[in-house]
């Protein structure tokens, strides 16, 4: 394994699944906050109300942290998003099980989940056109990106010369031309077009950097890191305007 991604939170997890490890556990729960949207986008794409998909989701992290879920889990082939859709698909195909599960998880926040953002977001994905993997596969693209640009954000601001600057230079890392030329936003920043080019290709460089990491966080192997990147690219092409 690389030095960069020796150490990733979802391997630290299959690591432990022999034995009790405090660290893996900080490291699972880490990911169920992380990325609880995309299975309770995926719930609610098979019919569930936004309560009950909110239940359904709590109830099914409240088991997949008491339970040992991850003993089948092939280490060598192992990507977190692919464990966590296959593990909830069996989850809701038991209707006894489900009921327990709701009865027991239902009150219990075992992830941070803001229900009022999460229908607010659900409303904005193309549900007629997808089916739910394809909302969950989606969504769990749109997640990564989404982290990887918040990181980025932080990483900036943190080291930017001028207030503002990430906002004002975010619409050039979408892939996309924005409307405004850097020539104008070079007068905004009080600054050389030259310099608002160079700054634009350091945050470009940062963003992939951290996108590659984001998405090693949730596989086992590194060598798969680059065909994770084209399947979240892949996904989410058809919209990505949406997060730009």
């Amino acid at each position: 394994m690389s030095p960069e991604f020796a150490t990733t939170q979802w391997s630290v997890v299959l690591a432990a699944r022999d034995g009790s490890d405090t660290e893996a556990r900080a490291a699972l729960e880490s990911l169920c906050n992380a990325y609880w949207y995309p299975l309770y986008a995926y719930a609610r794409g098979h019919g569930h109300d936004p309560e009950s998909a909110r239940d359904l989701t709590q109830a099914f992290f409240a088991e997949l942290l008491e339970k040992d879920l991850l003993q089948a889990i092939d280490q060598s082939k192992g990507r977190f998003r692919s464990f966590l859709l296959a593990s909830l698909k069996n989850f809701l195909s038991h209707e006894r099980d489900k009921a327990q599960a709701l009865k027991r998880g239902g009150g219990t926040q075992t992830v941070s989940m803001d229900a009022d953002d999460a229908e607010g977001r659900y409303k904005n994905e193309p549900v007629e056109a997808l089916t739910p993997d394809q909302i969950f596969e989606r969504r769990w693209g749109l997640t990564v990106m989404e982290r990887a640009m918040g990181r980025l954000e932080t990483e900036t601001n943190s080291s930017a010369e001028r207030p503002g600057q990430f906002e004002r230079l975010k619409p050039y890392l979408t892939g996309s031309e924005p409307h405004i030329p850097y020539k104008d936003v070079s007068t905004e920043m009080g600054i050389s077009e030259g310099a608002v080019k160079t700054a634009v290709h350091r945050m470009r460089q940062s963003y992939g950097r951290i996108l590659r990491q984001e998405i090693a966080d949730t596989i086992s192997n590194p060598g798969e890191l680059d065909d994770e990147l084209r399947h979240l690219l892949t996904v989410i092409r058809p919209w990505q305007a949406e997060s730009a």
